[in-house]
């Protein structure tokens, strides 16, 4: 379950514009307007890569009167929290278990003072 969440959020958040967009909601709420602006982006291709977020479940909208408002979605960015946690308790038991097998060898220049 984790693993297709995390693949569709790394796939959303693998375009510069779209992590562009991303990194502009960490700073609140915002129009298709203003998340377009930045980059120049057309305002067809921004709705597109927002729906590429919000599929990847990292923004959410609300429609207010004419104009939709885009919100960061926090549970997508814990996702990638947790599954980042996980890959570095993984890296760390491995590095721990190469750690004792070096321990475990003998030292060379112990070895020819005996």
């Amino acid at each position: 379950m984790i693993g297709q969440s995390v693949e569709h959020i790394f796939h959303a958040l693998a375009d510069p514009g779209r992590l562009g967009m991303v990194e502009r909601l960490s700073l609140g709420p915002a129009t298709v307007k203003q998340l377009a602006a930045p980059s120049g982006m057309r305002l067809p291709s921004a709705v597109k890569h927002l729906q590429i977020l919000e599929a990847g479940g990292i923004v959410v909208s609300k429609k207010q009167g004419r104009s939709r408002t885009y919100y960061l979605e926090p549970t997508a960015l814990r996702t990638i929290s947790e599954w980042t946690r996980s890959r570095e308790a993984s890296w760390n038991k491995a590095f721990d278990k190469l750690a004792a097998a070096m321990l475990a060898i003998p030292d060379a220049e112990t070895e020819n003072e005996t």
